[in-house]
Order: C-alpha cells, then structure tokens, then sequence
C-alpha cells in the first residue's frame, strides 16, 4: 500500500493550494473603503480610470497615444511607430508620452508604451483609484495569480504522483480504486481553476467590484466600421468621444480603423 503515500501528497497539495486560491480570492473580492477622495457610489469614472479599471496601466497608454493621435499632436503609424507633432503636452500624462518618445520624437510604439506604464501619472491614478476602492490593490492581485499558479503547480503534482502510484498498485488488486482516489483531488484542482476563470478573473486583476459596477454604467456605443472615401453606404466614422470611450472600456480591438490598431499592436522591431 505504498501508494497510499503518494494518494496523501496529492490530497495535500490538492487541498492547499485550492485552500490558498479560495481565500485569495475571497480577499480580492471584499469591498474597500475609500480612504480618500469621493465615494465611489454615485460617482463617475474618467476615461482614463475607466481605462485603468478595465486594462490596467497598459490601457491607460494606448488610450493616451489614441487620444493624442485624434488630436493631431501624435502620428501613429501602421508600421508601430509614433512620431510627436505638437512638443507641448497639456498635462503631466500627455508630457510623460512625449517624454517617453524621446527627444529625436520620432520612437516604436511597445518601448514607448513600456514607459508610460511605469510612469508617475499612471502610477498616480493607480493609486488614487485605490484608495477610492475602485481598483485591485496590487499586492491582492498578486496573491490571486500566485495561488492560481499554486493550484496549477498541483494539478502537475496529482498527475505525477498518480503515474507512480498506479505503477505501484499490486496487479491482485487492480488501477481501478486508486484511480478513482486520484480522481478526486484532480477534479478538485481542476474545478477551482474553472471557478477561479469565471470568477475570479473579471476583476482580480484591475477593478473591484465597485469598479465593476462603474464600468459597467458606461455607455459604449456599437463599432461601426471607418467610413469610406469612395461611399457605399457605409456608417459615417464615431466621432473621438465614441472612439475613445469604446477604447478604455474594450481595447484595441474596439478601433474601427485597421491601421490604428496594427500600430499599438506592433511588435518590437516593427
């Protein structure tokens, strides 16, 4: 019966990690208290929090650089570069852009993004859609991904352990009991990282559920395709305030016009 020690390992890692993943999440989901500013009932989200709460820090640049564009300040070009028209930014965001871009202004659109990520501004809104208890803290947000990584780390370890213990099983006896005993804490794994995906995920990451809720009393009109130079009946192109709200709550692929999202979809080196 030495299988049955491999059995209490794999029941072990199987119970902790998913202890871990259930408690994680729990603390993510809590409500937060504002610890300063307004309250978040009855309040509305900026474009950029919205773009926060949605798609994180990574949101809040492309929105930036999409916002910039429309204005005619930035050039995003289709192969993934952006090159600075107008040198004056308006607010400490905007002046991060073009200081990320670099004083030859002209620069590829991922290092550029990389900067604004880590940048003071974005950083602040961070930390203000915090203590508001709008957003994530990051440090929940880790712990969330740290314990789904448990629970997959188990799920290997269940698996590995069965192999074993199957090929240590008396032939007398038969693979049948010890699989259905490995079964279980496999399902159980397994059932807690479904769980975790439809739960879990929606907010874990950026917003909590009080963010959530704002996000989801934005009005985000319908894409309607770019219209077309040559007619054919084609929706006329949503005007900036369309453009750009579908932007921070949907991403990228909320842009109508397909060259606007190969640039902030390029690649290093493009």
């Amino acid at each position: 019966m030495l299988w049955v020690l491999f059995l209490l390992v794999a029941w072990g890692s199987a119970v902790v990690s998913c202890t871990r993943l259930c408690l994680a999440a729990v603390a993510a989901a809590q409500p937060m208290e504002a610890t300063a500013g307004p309250r978040p009932d009855g309040r509305t989200l900026s474009l950029y929090e919205a773009a926060f709460l949605a798609g994180g820090p990574r949101r809040v640049a492309d929105l930036a650089l999409v916002s910039m564009s429309r204005e005619r300040r930035l050039l995003l070009a289709h192969t993934g570069w952006v090159t600075v028209v107008d040198p004056d930014g308006r607010n400490d965001l905007e002046r991060s852009v073009i200081a990320a871009i670099g004083p030859r202004g002209q620069s590829p659109v991922p290092p550029v993004r990389n900067l604004l990520t880590t940048a003071d501004p974005v950083r602040a809104l961070a930390d203000r859609l915090v203590a508001a208890g709008l957003a994530v803290p990051a440090g929940a947000r880790a712990n969330v991904a740290a314990a789904v990584r448990q629970v997959r780390l188990a799920c290997g370890v269940i698996l590995l352990t069965g192999v074993v213990a199957l090929l240590m099983v008396p032939p007398a006896s038969g693979p049948g009991p010890a699989l259905a005993w490995f079964a279980l804490p496999l399902l159980l794994t397994a059932s807690c990282l479904v769980i975790a995906r439809v739960e879990v995920h929606p907010y874990s990451r950026w917003a909590s559920p009080a963010g959530q809720q704002l996000l989801g009393r934005i009005d985000v009109p319908p894409r309607r395709p770019v219209a077309q130079r040559t007619g054919g009946g084609a929706d006329e192109e949503p005007d900036d305030g369309e453009l750009l709200t579908a932007l921070a709550v949907h991403g990228t692929a909320a842009l109508p016009d397909p060259a606007l999202r190969a640039a902030l979809r390029a690649h290093w080196g493009h």
